[in-house]
């Protein structure tokens, strides 16, 4: 083996330029690879973070009537928070939120909201909602950029707020926008108003009641509790999953037509060595190589291509990856128009498992595609590979 690299070293320097070539295509294809792979990844990290930071915290209790792609099951979506988790909640370790349906009236026109009722004091998410505290004669309220554009609302502004209480009859009152954040999450901001919750509690006479229940800690979670449904932190990150594993496979066509090329590049390469190196094969096998060792050799030198190919990516891939990771992927367009927890800027994430797998894929494709005209090797004359005739 050691003589076969020394060698497929010496034939591949021999080559020149081709081989150059065919070392610059594998070698753009293993940066690629490994940086859309790290962008996924990234994204997958971000995602979730985000969605853990700004929403589901570590794990939620649903109220078992609320569907939340249904809006006409809020009305009935409500309960008194249960007993056994007051400890949890007095901790801050749990946040009960409720959900309203209402209806804003901004500048004249009418939009359709969903009313939140959190706890001003709350530490759990990030939302700021320690701004509810500030004194004003109106009901204090936070709301997602998003929302502000899209009903045109600044900070400081009044606007009037209509809701239904239990017995079904409709209130208004005016809110003020206290504080106006910026989140990656859509979910959270879109079509969403905050208010205190004792004061939502208190509007609509659903004293001691909520919708949704966030825990800081998964440990925290109870296994059943009667009118609630448990919804641990993957069942609430599993559409980031599925949304990943979809833009993987889309991605699989990329990788293949990559790889296709690079290898197509090293197959004619073999096709031609083999062709032009028939006196040296001959040559080989006279002095005693068996043909199964002669294709080996062959094939090293093919496969030598992807080891050479791994090291010109390090030297000029390395730097370009990590300088992503740095600075990052910022999208074209405006990443909130996907209704999805998506940073405008993704950052990269790579790891020795992906890098692993993505090395030895290339490495093994390519001693595949290196042995394959090689086996014709194997049915040569010797007398006739001397004469420079391939049968």
């Amino acid at each position: 083996m050691k003589l076969a690299i020394k060698l497929a070293w010496r034939n591949l320097i021999g080559a020149g330029l081709r081989t150059w070539l065919n070392v610059l295509v594998l070698s753009f294809s293993f940066v690629v690879i490994i940086w859309m792979k790290g962008v996924l990844t990234g994204w997958d990290h971000q995602a979730k973070t985000d969605m853990t930071n700004w929403e589901i915290g570590n794990g939620q209790y649903w109220h078992e009537a609320w569907d939340p792609y249904d809006p006409m099951t809020l009305n009935d979506s409500h309960a008194p928070i249960p007993d056994l988790l007051s400890p949890i909640m007095e901790s801050g370790d749990m946040e009960p939120s409720l959900l309203v349906q209402g209806t804003l009236y901004p500048q004249g026109r009418m939009q359709s909201v969903v009313i939140r009722g959190v706890n001003p004091k709350q530490t759990l998410l990030h939302l700021p909602t320690e701004s509810m505290n500030a004194g004003t004669d109106a009901i204090p309220a936070v709301i997602g950029s998003h929302m502000a554009r899209s009903a045109r609302l600044r900070e400081g502004d009044l606007v009037v707020l209509r809701w239904r209480d239990i017995n079904g009859t409709f209130d208004a009152a005016e809110i003020r926008v206290t504080a106006i954040f910026s989140a990656n999450v859509p979910s959270i901001d879109a079509g969403q108003i905050y208010i205190p919750l004792d004061k939502l509690q208190q509007m609509t006479g659903l004293h001691g009641e909520a919708t949704i229940l966030t825990f800081r800690n998964s440990e925290d979670l109870k296994d059943e509790i009667p009118g609630w449904v448990l919804k641990s932190k993957q069942d609430l990150t599993r559409s980031v999953d599925e949304l990943i594993k979809t833009k993987s496979t889309g991605q699989l066509v990329l990788y293949s037509v990559l790889l296709l090329l690079a290898m197509l590049a090293i197959f004619d390469t073999q096709v031609l060595s083999i062709f032009r190196r028939q006196k040296e094969i001959g040559t080989y096998i006279a002095l005693g190589y068996t043909r199964q060792q002669v294709v080996g050799l062959f094939t090293v030198e093919g496969s030598m291509h992807a080891v050479l190919a791994a090291l010109a990516a390090t030297a000029y891939g390395l730097p370009f990856l990590l300088w992503m990771a740095k600075v990052g992927w910022t999208m074209p367009m405006d990443a909130s128009q996907f209704g999805m927890a998506m940073a405008q800027t993704l950052y990269p994430v790579y790891t020795v498992g992906l890098v692993a797998s993505t090395i030895l894929i290339v490495l093994v494709t390519t001693a595949i595609v290196s042995y394959w005209p090689s086996r014709r090797i194997a049915k040569m004359n010797p007398t006739e590979a001397l004469r420079g005739r391939l049968q």
